[in-house]
């Protein structure tokens, strides 16, 4: 049935697509109809392209042996830019851009046969763990619309969760891909820095700490869309190993008997809600019955230094991003281009010297050496993937008479796990293994060894299979 057709897999669609049981027009409209259906109510697209997509899906045929012939996507909107759809990163200040050609990304997605249905929600420029931007007004979670879809990937995320499309773009430059796939039940995977390229505009954004992927409720969806995407561009700054075989292929098989090291407690020693704590140890158990040697075990993350340096890393990049879209639109960083919260990073960042951001940086790297250090006696680390549940919409947002700059530090105490991983560029992916008792996805995160995308692919396909969660949906989704 058309309606049950994005909560199949993109693999299964394009299966479909090529027996002829479905036509990609038919994935097209099915798409685009759930869109209409649900986007009132759950903010997750602010851009659709229905006529470019419904001839682009025409002119799939039955025999397209393209990896992802006919599936519908989106394209979340930040940093990837689509020919011919504008690309406004959240702010009031790009509103009106329409760029002239598409990411590498994209263009890979594209040239392997994906459909873009349109463009996802984004906090202004990425920056908060949360989809709540003033140009567009909130994504809201599935679950409960009342929560958050988390951030910045918050639109991609709820648009898969609910059935919109099978898999959206995602990137990831403090838990942006992770963070909202815990939100909204889906696997999300950061991969490897240097597996994606974000070539032809940009060449490292924030110190290397972000990287593209996706958003999926399948493992191995996961691994076909790494597959299309990955792979290094003329003159990109970081690449990564190529993997020994297709990504897919390691989804398919056994990873063996692995060290697993699992971490409850957060750096910092910011406090950890039990029910996030509760789906580690539910996994944990589950990794032991499978055979694994599963013990607890933590990097030497407890480092006064590690919030403050990625902060300033991440304050000196979006005051960099600021200057960027200055030039581009002409338009000034002043109230009413840009948000408050982007307004105050823009001018702390402008205050580093170059001294101060290459010492935070160096920091970084440093503290890389001292965590990476864990996997010289484990295969993967699993934690949770945040601290608490999904919150409720507007819990970050700083109180009166405070700085807007306040909710940053409120971000902190809601994703401690996650941009760690971003500072060591290591593979980590957020799997969606149980739910509240209140009805909302709990994720954990298993983290792998550089470049080691394959065995987690392996490790949470086996998951997968042991804590079925594909078939979940939330309430939001379901047809009347």
């Amino acid at each position: 049935m058309p309606d049950e057709y994005m909560f199949r897999s993109a693999i299964e669609l394009v299966g479909m697509v090529r027996s002829g049981e479905a036509s990609a027009r038919e994935l097209v409209d099915a798409s685009l109809a759930s869109i209409g259906r649900l986007n009132g109510e759950l903010n997750a697209f602010v851009t659709l392209c229905e006529e470019r997509a419904i001839a682009e899906a025409e002119a799939v045929s039955a025999n397209d042996e393209r990896p992802l012939a006919g599936v519908p996507i989106a394209i979340k909107d930040l940093t990837a830019l689509t020919e011919g759809v504008r690309t406004t990163l959240g702010s009031a200040a790009m509103a009106d851009f329409v760029p002239a050609i598409d990411s590498a990304m994209v263009r890979r997605l594209r040239d392997a046969g994906a459909i873009v249905v349109g463009k996802t929600n984004t906090p202004e420029l990425g920056i908060l763990p949360v989809t709540e931007p003033d140009l567009f007004g909130p994504a809201r979670n599935p679950w409960n619309t009342g929560r958050t879809t988390g951030g910045s990937s918050g639109g991609s995320a709820a648009a898969v969760a609910a059935g919109m499309v099978p898999v959206a773009h995602a990137n990831d430059g403090g838990g942006s891909i992770r963070i909202p796939a815990s939100c909204c039940g889906l696997v999300g995977l950061k991969p490897a820095r240097g597996r994606v390229s974000i070539a032809p505009h940009l060449t490292e954004v924030m110190g290397g700490i972000t990287i593209d992927g996706c958003v999926s409720r399948t493992v191995a969806d996961t691994a076909l869309m790494l597959d299309v995407i990955a792979g290094y561009e003329t003159g990109d700054p970081y690449w990564a190993p190529p993997p020994s075989a297709p990504f897919i292929e390691a989804a398919g098989r056994e990873p063996g008997r692995l060290r697993i090291a699992f971490a409850t407690a957060a750096p910092g020693g910011i406090p950890v809600h039990e029910h996030c704590v509760a789906g580690v140890r539910e996994t944990a158990e589950a990794l032991d019955s499978l055979g694994h040697e599963v013990e607890e075990a933590a990097p030497a993350w407890d480092d006064d230094g590690y919030i403050d340096n990625f902060l300033t890393i991440w304050i000196a990049g979006t005051a960099q991003q600021v200057k960027e879209i200055e030039q581009l639109s002409g338009k000034p960083a002043k109230p009413g281009n840009f948000e408050a919260l982007t307004l105050e990073m823009a001018a702390t960042g402008s205050s580093y010297s170059a001294v101060e951001y290459l010492t935070a940086l160096d920091y970084l790297r440093l503290l890389s050496r001292r965590i990476v250090a864990l996997w010289d006696s484990y295969d993967v680390l699993l934690t949770p993937t945040m601290a608490q549940p999904p919150l409720e919409i507007g819990a970050l947002r700083q109180a009166e008479g405070e700085p807007a700059i306040t909710m940053l530090h409120n971000a902190v105490d809601f994703v401690p796990f996650t941009p760690l991983f971003n500072a060591t560029g290591q593979p980590a992916v957020s799997l969606p293994v149980s739910m509240s008792p209140q009805g909302l996805p709990i994720g954990v995160q298993l983290v792998g060894p550089p470049a080691g995308e394959e065995l987690l692919l392996s490790l949470s396909a086996q998951l997968e299979q042991a804590m079925p969660w594909s078939d979940r949906r939330p309430q939001a989704a379901i047809v009347p």
